[in-house]
C-alpha cells in the first residue's frame, strides 16, 4: 500500500522582543523664583512618586492584560475537534514550546479514509499591546488575499489559500486574532486523497474561525492578576 503525502505542520516563527522604555521626569521653576526647604522636599516628594509610579506594574503604562499562554490542547471544546478533525485524538498534541509561557501551540491532525485534516492552535504572548499589534500587522501582510473578521478580539484576520503539489491540493486557512497583547493563530488545511481534491473554501474558512473564536474564549486563562 503506497505511503499518502501528509501536509507539513506549521512552524512557529515568532522571536521574541523585549522592548525596554525608561521614562524621566524635570521639576521646572520660575527664573526669579528662591529654593527653599519646603521646595526642596516637595521636589524630592515628586521625583519619588513618579518613580514610584514608573516601577509600579499595576499602572496603565506598565499593565497588560495576558501574563501567560493558556493550555492549547483544551481552548478549543471537544465536539468542535471531531467536527473539525474526524478521526482525530480530541486531547491534541502540544508542540514543544522555548518558552512555554509565552508561546504554546497544539495540534490535532487525522485521516479518515481519503479525507486529511490539520487544525493548530497557537497563543503567543507579548510584553505589551503595542508589540503585540506590530507584530500582528507584520503577520496580515505577510499574508496578502484575506480579510477582516468583525465582532473576534480587537482585531482578526483571515485568508484561504489552495496549494498544488503532484496534483493533490490542499486547501489552508489561516486566522489571526489580536486581543490586547496576545495572538491567537490559527490554521486548519485539508486534502482528499482518493478525488486529489481540496475542501470547499467557505469550509475551511469556517472551521478556522470557529476554532479561533474559542480559542479567543479560552485566553481569560492566562489573564493578569493586574489586568
Amino acid at each position: 500500500m503506497r505511503s499518502l503525502p501528509l501536509p507539513l505542520a506549521l512552524t512557529a516563527r515568532l522571536t521574541p522582543v523585549a522592548v525596554l522604555a525608561c521614562a524621566g521626569w524635570a521639576l521646572t521653576s520660575g527664573p526669579d523664583a528662591q529654593p527653599t526647604a519646603a521646595g526642596h522636599q516637595a521636589g524630592r516628594q515628586t521625583s519619588a512618586q513618579s518613580s514610584s509610579s514608573s516601577a509600579d506594574p499595576s499602572s496603565p503604562a506598565a499593565a497588560k492584560s495576558y501574563a501567560t499562554a493558556p493550555t492549547p490542547c483544551t481552548s478549543v471544546p471537544v465536539a468542535t475537534i471531531k467536527s473539525l478533525v474526524p478521526g482525530a485524538k480530541t486531547t491534541g498534541k502540544e508542540i514543544p514550546s522555548t518558552d512555554p509561557k509565552l508561546r504554546r501551540t497544539c495540534s490535532w491532525n487525522a485521516l479518515k479514509g481519503y479525507d486529511y485534516r490539520w487544525l493548530d492552535v497557537s497563543f503567543e504572548i507579548s510584553s505589551s499591546e503595542q508589540e503585540a499589534k506590530q507584530e500582528y500587522q507584520q503577520r496580515v501582510t505577510e499574508k496578502s488575499g484575506g480579510g477582516a473578521v468583525p465582532g473576534l478580539g480587537n482585531e482578526a484576520y483571515s485568508v484561504v489559500n489552495l496549494t498544488t503539489e503532484d496534483k493533490q491540493q490542499t486547501r489552508e486557512g489561516v486566522v489571526m486574532v489580536r486581543v490586547s497583547n496576545a495572538l491567537v493563530i490559527v490554521t486548519y488545511n485539508g486534502s482528499d486523497f482518493e478525488t486529489k481534491k481540496a475542501p470547499g473554501t467557505d469550509e475551511i474558512n469556517t472551521g478556522a474561525i470557529k476554532a479561533a473564536r474559542a480559542a479567543v474564549g479560552a485566553l481569560g486563562g492566562g489573564q493578569s492578576q493586574s489586568g
